[in-house]
């Protein structure tokens, strides 16, 4: 199993020091939310915690996943960068892609993309986008960035999106990976069926192993099943090395990791204290699980 660090909630300064942690311990990855916008009121609740009220303040530090990828691709040399999740849909396709493009140039192919919807209506008004039809337009966003990641001229004709032939540079020297988020039967289909893994969002191992063997059962229907496919995972109730030998065992590829949590802290620990939490899961975890 791989391991990638969760920055996401943590402070502006914090992302770049963790992320040299994370690499000098052998980490395989840095991985960043995005946030777009904290209204003051919503008109759903938040999907993913039990209240359904949002667990972070307006003031959180939720800085642009790729200018954050981009900067901490200045920063190190083989750590990949996992964009996990972006709220594709509320996006114009051609301006994620030009984003993409040059956060895989900058980090030389290092860029993992996670896509999903963003639960708020709110986050597509702002954005001057439609809420109705957010699935399938995700669906077709990601045939765009295909296309457009390769850096060669291309043009489409979509249901919902019509683009004249162009081309964007630059661009990685190979396809970015891209991986579906959400919960949702439409996006464990989506998933098995156009993308190169599954990404779940924070929930229990037995939720996590039970969308794992669900999207396998639709590749297979799919014909999909004999491609490369990443699952990663971000266990709430995970957080020892058996706990991580289980998941592995359901299936997942990498485990989503904020370890502080495990020894006392949280988000707004002192920096020295997550440090010292990267340390001492990697000697209690990550290097035995290699072992």
């Amino acid at each position: 199993m791989k391991f990638s660090l969760t920055a996401t909630f943590c402070k502006l300064e914090e992302y770049i020091p963790m992320a040299l942690a994370a690499e000098e311990c052998g980490w395989n990855s840095v991985n960043v939310g995005d946030g777009l916008f904290f209204f003051e009121k919503i008109s759903v609740d938040y999907p993913y915690s039990d209240t359904g009220e949002r667990y972070w303040a307006g003031d959180t530090d939720f800085p642009d996943p790729f200018a954050m990828c981009s900067a901490i691709a200045t920063r190190t040399k083989n750590l990949k960068l996992f964009i996990n999740v972006l709220k594709l849909p509320v996006r114009d396709p051609m301006l994620v892609a030009k984003l993409a493009g040059s956060t895989a140039a900058i980090s030389n192919d290092r860029l993992v993309l996670g896509v999903g919807t963003s639960p708020w209506p709110e986050d597509y008004t702002i954005c001057g986008q439609k809420w109705e039809q957010r699935g399938p337009r995700c669906a077709e966003m990601i045939h765009i960035l295909r296309k457009a990641l390769t850096g060669k001229m291309f043009d489409h004709q979509g249901k919902f999106y019509t683009i004249p032939r162009m081309q964007i540079a630059p661009v990685g020297k190979k396809p970015v990976p891209i991986l579906v988020g959400g919960t949702v039967d439409s996006v464990l289909k989506r998933a098995a069926r156009i993308a190169d893994g599954f990404a779940s969002p924070n929930t229990t191992a037995e939720k996590i192993g039970e969308m794992i063997r669900t999207v396998n059962r639709y590749r297979k229907e799919f014909g999909t099943d004999t491609k490369p496919f990443e699952f990663t995972a971000v266990a709430i109730d995970t957080f020892d090395l058996d706990g991580h030998r289980k998941l592995a065992d359901m299936g997942a590829t990498e485990a989503c990791v904020s370890p502080w949590f495990f020894y006392g802290g949280n988000f707004a620990s002192p920096l020295q204290v997550k440090l010292d939490a990267i340390k001492r899961f990697t000697d209690q975890v990550v290097a035995k699980m290699r072992g």
